[in-house]
């Protein structure tokens, strides 16, 4: 399941800079390390066993009432979760993209149709070195018994589709499964909280993980009608997020995220994206947030996974090898923004 995903600087010596997860790797986060130092007393009781005091912050943030809101151990518990509420309905899943949604529904019993995301015409026009991404069944309107997983912004290709598009696949869909774990990591407009929970049948996904910079604590939650999540509330597992979290959670959404100005971000990221551009043998998709999905040459006779290992065993630096996307190749990568002078 959890094979093959970013961010294993654990199996090397020496990385110095870390381009494969998709989390701002310099963020400062002293202030927190000092605060949960004054905290640690909080690891000799139990926390809430659901942390309805959590909730209740984030509903008031996000304009949404507290039985629309759900924290979990990070997004990844919420998706284990709803793959089993979601019952017999049959899952279509739009590819390429985060892998856990497939081994989530595979593990509840769940039929998984894979499609192909849809992309806006331009990227689908002009890359078509994406490979036999193309050659999915195209996502048009799925059966209304379906329960379809949308991630948006999409991990790996950094593609955001506009609201109406993702209100339109709602529409055709039983369930929307809506996994917006990146949204703080682009400019453009998104499904709000406020439509998720009015149209009754989206289940939105947040990253409270992602939001701060702390993967190593693992907090998220979901908004969604009541109905929806009373019904999610049933499989939550008592005591799943740790005391520590949650006196994190409470600090860091009392403070601005630690991630760089925005806009500053997403410029750095086209300048990284532009400097890829201009290295023979690659092609680099148009991203709309902080990563970008590389595909190298197959004439050069060298695999992601080769230029993985050359890249962090000689120069320190680690990248995502991203061949083990459903629909993508060999051949391609990801990396994300971080410094300029990374």
């Amino acid at each position: 399941m959890l094979n093959g995903h970013g961010d294993d600087a654990f199996r090397y010596s020496g990385i110095r800079h870390n381009f494969s997860s998709n989390i701002f790797s310099h963020a400062d986060l002293g202030g927190l390390k000092r605060f949960l130092a004054s905290r640690l007393d909080v690891i000799g009781v139990y926390p809430e066993p659901e942390p309805r005091a959590l909730a209740r912050l984030i509903a008031e943030c996000a304009g949404v009432s507290e039985a629309s809101v759900l924290v979990t151990s990070g997004a990844t518990e919420a998706i284990y979760m709803i793959a089993g509420m979601a019952g017999s309905s049959p899952a279509v899943i739009c590819q390429p993209t985060f892998s856990e949604y497939a081994d989530a529904c595979r593990m509840a019993g769940v039929q998984v149709h894979s499609v192909s995301f849809p992309f806006p015409d331009h990227i689908l026009s002009s890359e078509p070195a994406l490979g036999s991404v193309t050659a999915l069944p195209p996502f048009s309107s799925s059966s209304p018994e379906s329960a379809v997983w949308l991630c948006n912004p999409n991990n790996p290709t950094g593609t955001v589709l506009p609201r109406n598009q993702v209100r339109a696949i709602a529409a055709n869909a039983r369930l929307l499964i809506l996994d917006q774990s990146y949204g703080d990591y682009t400019a453009e407009p998104l499904l709000t909280p406020a439509e998720a929970v009015a149209a009754g049948n989206i289940l939105q996904l947040h990253s409270l993980t992602k939001t701060y910079c702390i993967p190593g604590l693992r907090l998220g939650f979901v908004i969604g009608a009541p109905a929806l999540i009373a019904s999610l509330r049933q499989h939550l597992r008592p005591w799943s997020v740790n005391a520590l979290a949650l006196e994190a959670a409470g600090w860091l959404m009392a403070r601005q995220s630690p991630l760089p100005e925005r806009d500053a971000y997403l410029a750095e990221t086209q300048r990284l994206r532009e400097g890829l551009l201009a290295l023979d043998g690659l092609s680099v998709v148009p991203t709309q947030t902080n990563f970008m999905l590389c595909r190298l040459k197959a004439g050069y006779g060298l695999t992601s996974a080769q230029l993985k290992e050359r890249l962090a065993t000689c120069y320190g630096i680690l990248i995502r090898d991203a061949s083990n996307f459903e629909g993508l190749t060999p051949y391609h990568f990801r990396v994300a923004a971080q410094t300029r002078e990374e």
